[in-house]
């Protein structure tokens, strides 16, 4: 039974807009077409001194607070008190997700986003507190010794390079196709930028494999799932990359996880209604994520 952290506090802020919303359609859809292989949890959400490990303090309290308004705010969203208790719970299920992945064994997952932008001491690109860091510091905490995080957003996850650039214990691999976050690739952050369709699996492939000769091996892979690469996604999409293509996708990070017996610690990340791309088509593609990982 796959474990999936989510409670309505994952959508109490009162901006309206996929990534602050989006959770809750996942969960209904659940609701309306179970996956008997799933089991939903509500997560412990995180306290400002947890969070302030990783973010600078001045800042935590701006998004608690709403002042001063231009940092509360620096993520794109409107503030409004609902977004601190969103954001401490969203957090807390990335973390309890790279928890129960790395006790258990086996893939754990949450539906969380709006992660891997965000910096200490200010937030970007529609995320606030950097959850993906905040679960692999967790994890190491919990007694792993090394942590990959896999970001397949269609965005370079430049807020989560700049958090772990100094910690041997953590590693990242990137493959992005919009090159907004940017970041220069490093020992043990390799960002890949594909701009053809046709490289884009191929592409995953290869940089996965290239760890197993150059890196030792993980206790755990956290997996910043984005489906904006989609190409009907509203922001970020790249022609060619269908719904079929992100299915092999997770077929590939899953089955890696299995072959080399990493557990994985899925979130949501990006995805986004638009002209092309409804509200039922958005969840569908999500949900290649949680058939995958369960």
């Amino acid at each position: 039974m796959t474990q999936i952290f989510y409670s309505a506090s994952y959508v109490c802020s009162g901006h309206s807009f996929d990534t602050t919303r989006k959770a809750r359609w996942v969960a209904e859809a659940q609701e309306e077409d179970p996956n008997e292989s799933i089991e939903f949890r509500s997560p412990l959400s995180l306290t400002a001194e947890q969070v302030s490990t990783v973010h600078d303090p001045a800042y935590v309290r701006a998004i608690e607070t709403g002042e001063p308004r231009s940092l509360a705010e620096s993520q794109g969203f409107t503030w409004d008190p609902g977004l601190w208790e969103m954001v401490l719970a969203t957090n807390g299920g990335a973390v309890a997700a790279a928890l129960v992945a790395l006790e258990c064994g086996q893939e754990a997952g949450s539906l969380s986003s709006g992660l891997h932008h965000a910096r200490r001491d200010t937030g970007r690109g529609f995320c606030t507190f950097n959850g993906l860091v905040l679960a692999a510091n967790a994890a190491l905490e919990a007694g792993a010794e090394r942590v990959l995080i896999l970001d397949l957003d269609a965005h370079c996850g430049g807020g989560t390079h700049s958090l772990i650039k100094d910690d041997p214990r953590i590693w990242q691999v990137d493959v992005s196709v919009d090159a907004f976050d940017r970041y220069d690739s490093s020992e043990r952050a390799a960002l890949v930028l594909v701009d053809s369709a046709n490289e884009y699996l191929p592409t995953i492939d290869r940089e996965l494999k290239r760890l197993l000769r150059t890196a030792p091996k993980f206790d755990l892979l956290i997996y910043n799932a984005g489906v904006d690469p989609h190409e009907d996604s509203a922001i970020g999409g790249l022609r060619g990359i269908d719904t079929a293509m992100l299915a092999k996708r997770e077929m590939i990070v899953f089955g890696w996880g299995m072959e080399h017996r990493v557990p994985i610690a899925f979130v949501l990340a990006g995805g986004y209604v638009g002209p092309r791309l409804t509200q039922e088509e958005l969840v569908l593609l999500h949900r290649l994520t949680i058939e995958a990982g369960s």
